[in-house]
């Protein structure tokens, strides 16, 4: 391709690149969906199959083309048909099976699949306003469906008809706000650029994605790349003094960066990068840099280090980067998002740029949804949707008809808000509101089965594990801050503790260098702030709600005689008693032995927790173990009925030793450990169920009685043999 020297030129190509769309739309169109998701899951099996099918049945009229994501990644491979004059018909779920007979019926026959296809009347497509992913539907590696799309007209329109400070007007006027988190007015950081003194500036584009369950920017770089390209060349033609860009990607996108890549090398060759940009005198070069996968390269002054060539540690700020950024000089840095904006808001207006969002926050937000939703997947909404309309009508509800409890924003940054707020408008005013943060729009749904405590523990842990290490605050506060947490779910708390977090997170947050540090504490403190009665019940009463602190799941199971909860800590799949005194030490935690020396008997409990290895369900190997467990279970029932004798006692002590020397695997050699621990204590309580030929506390049956329904989670406790 010869190198585009001037607007008429590419108008000429343009033209072209349209006629060749339009003669494109007059054949059946079969589109297979590309990205990361879809290749993950087949797409180009399904690609294969394609090619093939139609090749072998001399379809000549069937085109078969490549796209990118359009979001539906939970149904993924996804295919979209279109037959000439016809509306798109989307395939999910799409197997190497399923292609014949998409092209008998549909192709050939015109008849969709029905069962195969998304209703595109649903709220999920209905409810999006489509601007970053406009492009989705194109092959991101041709750029001339880019160019057929207006591609590089908004950079012409700068480049000839509009001075600098006209551009950073209209931006400024869009009110377009930073994507990567915090929503600083873009307008407004350029400004800072623009002005600062230099002759020697720099433009950045952070595609250092890192937040567990987000994936916008990666999509976008993998299907819109072109887009953030010219958004970069306008930004460094608006900012002035600017002949170089570089795009960090975190290299665990290999797709984003071959993409990428491509886009690169075409935009050089055509003319839109490198010396004498269509013959306007502007120069400017975009390179990739790969990010070695710390998350803590995503705050900015760590980014530039890391581009110098440096280990990738915050600095302090001031000098902020505006001033001295990369390489000492004013550096201007955006997300993916924010640059891929920029070439709709100079060719279709700032007006229409701002005719969704609210008030303050203006154009769409992409969004990743995903955790415990019907439909999940990446979607793009107007700024200023509220979370029911996101997790409700976009996403289908809570899966499995569990109840809404709530959603998790901005990743490890971020905070929880609960469902008593899901009005709340997703913007950048709203949700710090409440703790949390946007951050660059992940959206995590959590249901009742999710644990609080839990959740907090979990991004602790990754910002612990991602920290640089710099600033004490961060290098100390975040392990000292997982530690509380850990302490709390594993029933070793205190309602100081609680009080302890809130201090602590709040001095991390104040202190610590970067963004990192400042944000780490949120998934402890908004948990706090709105699931207070949770710590308090992981504290207080040793429970844990949902069933996912282990320790407290073990509590309770000896507390409560459950076994549905015992048999997940301590069945065989589990590990036997060997995993359960790894959550409780002492087998029976002091609350209950007090309870037992108060009106309890030990020999009801001891045949309660002797239940789940004599029914053991996945291991009937050694007869140490099968016929051991059985047995004392029968010489406990006898002692529990006033059929027992002190022969008894001794000979269930030597039926604990034999499966523990005997028995093959730890499992059983763990097993008979709660009777021996319970003989060791409550020795007496034993004997004066032989001597006395009952049970003084009145409690032991005929047969053990206990949960068989979590009464803590069912909605009606049952108690039953």
């Amino acid at each position: 391709m010869k190198r585009l020297t001037s607007i008429k030129e590419l108008q000429a190509l343009a033209e072209q690149a349209r006629q060749k769309l339009a003669e494109r739309e007059r054949k059946i169109q079969v589109k297979v969906h590309r990205g990361t998701c879809g290749i993950a899951s087949g797409a180009n099996n399904v690609l294969e199959a394609f090619l093939r099918e139609v090749e072998a049945r001399k379809l000549s009229d069937v085109l078969i083309l490549k796209a990118s994501c359009i979001g539906l990644c939970d149904r993924e491979p996804v295919v979209s048909v279109i037959l000439p004059g016809k509306q798109r018909v989307l395939y999910c779920n799409v197997t190497v099976d399923k292609v014949p007979g998409i092209i008998e019926e549909h192709l050939m026959k015109g008849k969709a699949i029905k069962e195969w296809v998304a209703d595109e009347d649903a709220p999920w497509f209905k409810l999006q306003e489509i601007r970053i992913m406009h492009n989705q539907d194109l092959d991101p590696s041709n750029i001339e469906e880019y160019l057929a799309r207006d591609g590089y007209q908004a950079l012409a329109k700068v480049l000839t008809q509009m001075k600098p400070e006209e551009v950073l007007e209209e931006v400024r006027k869009s009110g377009v706000r930073g994507r990567g988190g915090a929503g600083f007015p873009t307008g407004t950081k350029w400004g800072f650029v623009r002005s600062a003194t230099g002759d020697e500036k720099f433009v950045l584009c952070n595609g250092d994605e890192g937040d567990p369950g987000a994936y916008m920017n990666r999509a976008v770089l993998e299907g819109n790349p072109h887009s953030v390209i010219e958004g970069m060349v306008i930004g460094a033609y608006t900012i002035g003094n600017v002949r170089q860009g570089y795009a960090y990607i975190r290299a665990e996108y290999p797709l984003a960066i071959e993409a990428m890549s491509n886009a690169l090398r075409q935009a050089e060759e055509y003319g839109f990068l490198g010396e004498n940009i269509l013959g306007t005198g502007f120069n400017f070069s975009i390179d990739i840099f790969p990010g070695a996968g710390a998350f803590v390269c995503g705050e900015e002054t760590a980014l530039m280090r890391s581009i110098e060539g440096k280990r990738g540690n915050p600095r302090q700020r001031p000098p902020f980067p505006a001033n001295k950024g990369l390489f000492d000089k004013p550096t201007t840095l955006n997300n993916v998002e924010t640059w891929s904006n920029i070439p709709q808001i100079i060719w279709k207006g700032a007006d229409w740029f701002s005719s969704v969002g609210n008030k303050q926050n203006k154009g769409t937000k992409t969004l990743c949804l995903v955790g415990k939703t019907s439909n999940t997947g990446l979607v793009e909404v107007p700024l200023g949707i509220t979370l029911n309309q996101l997790v409700y009508d976009i996403g289908g509800g809570i899966a499995e008809g569990k109840k809404f409890k709530a959603v998790q924003l901005g990743g490890p940054s971020g905070g929880v808000i609960p469902a008593k707020h899901a009005d709340t408008p997703i913007d950048y005013e709203a949700v710090p509101a409440l703790g949390a943060i946007m951050g660059s729009g992940g959206v995590i749904v959590l249901d009742e089965d999710n644990c609080m405590v839990d959740i907090a523990k979990f991004f602790l842990g990754f910002t612990q594990d991602e920290s640089c290490g710099k600033c004490t605050p961060c290098q100390a506060g975040i392990p000292k801050l997982r530690e509380i947490l850990t302490r709390i779910s594993e029933a070793k708390g205190t309602m100081e503790d609680i009080n302890l977090l809130s201090e602590l997170g709040g001095m991390v947050a104040e202190v610590s260098l970067c963004g990192l540090g400042q944000t780490a504490p949120n998934p402890a403190l908004t948990t706090i702030r709105h699931f207070r009665d949770e710590y308090e019940a992981h504290i207080i009463d040793k429970r844990c709600p949902a069933g996912v602190c282990r320790s407290l799941v073990a509590f309770h199971a000896v507390e409560d005689k459950c076994y549905p909860c015992l048999e997940s800590v301590a069945g065989y799949d589990a590990g036997g008693y060997e995993a359960f005194k790894a959550l409780l030490p002492e087998l029976i935690p002091d609350r209950v032995m007090e309870k037992l020396r108060n009106g309890g008997c030990a020999v009801d409990l001891a045949r309660f927790l002797m239940t789940v290895p004599a029914q053991n369900k996945s291991c009937t190997k050694c007869p140490p173990c099968r016929l051991a467990s059985a047995q004392m279970i029968r010489l406990l029932d006898a002692i529990a009925t006033g059929n027992g004798n002190r022969e008894t006692l001794d000979l269930l002590i030597e039926l604990g030793d034999t499966m523990k020397t005997g028995s093959e695997c730890p499992v059983g050699k763990t097993a008979p450990d709660v009777v021996l621990f319970a003989l060791e204590h409550f020795r007496e309580q034993f004997e004066a169920h032989i001597l006395d030929k009952r049970c003084p506390a009145g409690i032991c049956q005929k047969v053990v009685t206990y949960h068989t329904i979590c009464p803590l989670r069912a909605a009606v406790p049952i108690q039953a043999r």
